[in-house]
């Protein structure tokens, strides 16, 4: 498995930056994560960074080397990571709950699947054109699908993210199988909020993705001005031999099946990152399964 792949996040005109990204990987699979903190709640960052180190923290016990159902991986990471969030505020005596917004990716084999929930974005682009990209949890983007109609209501407002009161809604693509030159980013909506997708794409599309990235997040800030939403992206770009050397590429052919390497830190939440519960975890993991083997039960 060969990619090359390029990380940033920029402070805009915010107090502090609530975003957090990463990616780990084995001999033979990929994740790659990012988590947007929701302002107008409290400690934002804190259930950004809970998302990203539990789900990490499961990626490395399920991927040994490959992940067997990515699909179920993604959905048991992501509500794992809630109730992480959920347990954390209840722990803090919190009135409210830290919240975030989530895109976790996996790439393994010559497919990609991946699950969002809330408005951080992912983008596939292939031959200079936008193959899909994911669709918020907002009502905007509800109604330009066709799906709500809604006249009186504040349709950039999300109706959902991990660590509110309610079951997180989510949705999972995928897999898709990837071809040499794909390019898939994740991203904040500080970089789509002032990007087009038609300019995110020809910016994407022209250059390596270690060119390309820096400069849209420099778009982004510019035209955000002071008032600018913090910017986070993190790109790759698939098999891609004639940049591959020159670029920051990563190969995993020659790492050993048991090793494990990851971007995803704990920073200057070490404390809240070492009270992470593996058998709250697993508990979480339990009774997701057992919901699942339970729905399908009822199906057949």
């Amino acid at each position: 498995m060969k990619f090359s792949v390029f990380q940033v996040s920029r402070k805009g005109g915010r107090e502090k930056n609530e975003d957090r990204m990463g990616y780990c990987y084995t001999r033979e699979s990929g994740l790659f994560v990012l988590a947007d903190g929701m302002g107008g709640h409290p400690e934002g960052e804190v259930a950004a960074q809970l998302a990203l180190q539990t789900i990490s923290a499961l990626y490395q016990k399920e991927a040994r080397p490959v992940v067997r159902d990515v699909s179920e991986f993604l959905t048991s990471s992501l509500m794992a990571a809630h109730h992480q969030i959920i347990r954390y505020a209840s722990e803090k005596g919190m009135l409210d709950t830290p919240r975030t917004t989530l895109v976790a990716a996996v790439l393994q084999g010559t497919g990609a699947t991946w699950v969002h929930c809330g408005d951080s974005r992912l983008y596939l682009v292939r031959d200079g054109e936008l193959l899909t990209r994911t669709r918020d949890h907002s009502y905007l983007e509800q109604q330009n699908a066709g799906i709500v109609h809604l006249d009186r209501v504040n349709r950039n407002i999300l109706f959902t993210c991990l660590g509110s009161p309610t079951k997180p809604v989510y949705d999972v693509q995928g897999p898709i199988t990837l071809q040499h030159g794909d390019k898939i980013m994740l991203c904040s909506d500080g970089l789509w909020g002032s990007l087009s997708d038609a300019e995110i794409v020809r910016v994407l599309s022209r250059q390596v993705v270690s060119e390309a990235v820096p400069e849209m997040v420099e778009q982004a800030l510019r035209k955000g001005g002071e008032r600018s939403d913090n910017v986070t992206v993190i790109a790759l770009e698939w098999e891609t031999p004639d940049s591959f050397e020159s670029t920051r590429g990563i190969s995993t052919d020659s790492i050993s099946d048991g090793v494990f390497a990851s971007t995803i830190q704990a920073g200057v939440l070490d404390t809240i990152v070492e009270d992470l519960d593996d058998a709250a975890i697993e508990r979480s993991i339990a009774e997701i399964n057992e919901a699942i083997r339970r729905s399908a039960a009822r199906r057949t």
